[in-house]
């Protein structure tokens, strides 16, 4: 089973029930591969502390333009939607930043004066947890297309076949959470119980909605802020499958890079009890 932990927004705790529950699950004798998709800042290895045992480059591909075969037709540029490629003082020029990689651009060009050449664009680190395999992808400074990362360590997730997959996905409903949720058979949506919180947890139902993916959503700090969140959920018939309290403890524990699970032992098994009910659902 593939489970997705997404948030609206960043700051939620999306991060902490992600890695509590693959710890929780491991613990309890399942199978566990933890895939940290966070990859302009994955933060997953500070609570599961992985010993790094490989690291694999990601590769893109980005136009090269031969200037001397260009004729200056300029399809290609008509052709990009994301503006990578302008005609500018007679000749062709690309940004790398803006590139998809989807090759069109060679496609399209009647003279064959493009080609396609590598370009790292981030790694893919490949570590041990308690003996469960955790995955994190590290997108390079500078870039602005994150999918292409996420795409690898997922590929290589499914190198490590286990019992659960948790997918870490970057915050927010952008094209980077999209593609990290995609797939799920399930996905867990952490929210804060506040205007701004009931606002993002919208936006992240209807991504969820529009893929189909069977969604339930863990409240964090659910004892502060109001009941938006509470009465939208009863509204959609969507299930609340946790209520995580503002605890004095749990906000130390973070702090020092420790787990829930590790400050109360009770913990361990909510998550697990968070766990058999959506394999419920998903059956």
């Amino acid at each position: 089973m593939r489970i997705s932990v997404a948030s609206g927004k960043g700051g939620t705790g999306k991060t902490t029930v992600a890695t509590n529950l693959a710890r929780a699950l491991y613990e309890s004798g399942l199978s566990v591969t933890f895939l940290d998709c966070d990859v302009e800042e994955p933060n997953a290895h500070i609570f599961l502390n992985p010993q790094l045992y490989q690291v694999e480059p990601v590769i893109s591909k980005l136009p090269s333009v031969d200037q001397e075969k260009c004729v200056g037709c300029r399809k290609c540029v008509e052709f990009c939607v994301y503006n990578a490629l302008a005609f500018v003082g007679g000749k062709v020029i690309v940004f790398p930043e803006l590139c998809h990689s989807c090759g069109g651009c060679s496609l399209v060009c009647p003279v064959g004066a493009i080609s396609e050449v590598d370009r790292e664009i981030g790694i893919v680190e490949m570590g041990y947890a308690y003996e469960m395999p955790v995955l994190d992808g590290v997108l390079k400074v500078g870039e602005a297309i994150a999918p292409p990362v996420i795409k690898a360590v997922k590929r290589k997730g499914e190198e490590f076949p286990a019992d659960v997959t948790i997918i870490d996905a970057p915050p927010g409903t952008a094209c980077p959470m999209i593609e990290s949720v995609k797939g799920s058979d399930y996905c867990i949506l952490v929210a804060e119980p506040t205007p701004f919180g009931l606002s993002d947890l919208r936006l992240a139902v209807e991504v969820v909605e529009e893929l189909d993916i069977p969604h339930g959503v863990v409240i964090n700090r659910s004892d502060i802020g109001d009941k938006g969140v509470e009465e939208f959920c009863a509204q959609k018939g969507i299930p609340v499958l946790m209520r995580i309290p503002f605890d004095q403890r749990i906000a130390s524990a973070y702090s020092e890079g420790l787990m829930m699970i590790d400050v109360d032992e009770s913990w361990r098994d909510r998550f697990v009890e968070m766990f058999r009910r959506i394999e419920g659902e998903v059956r």
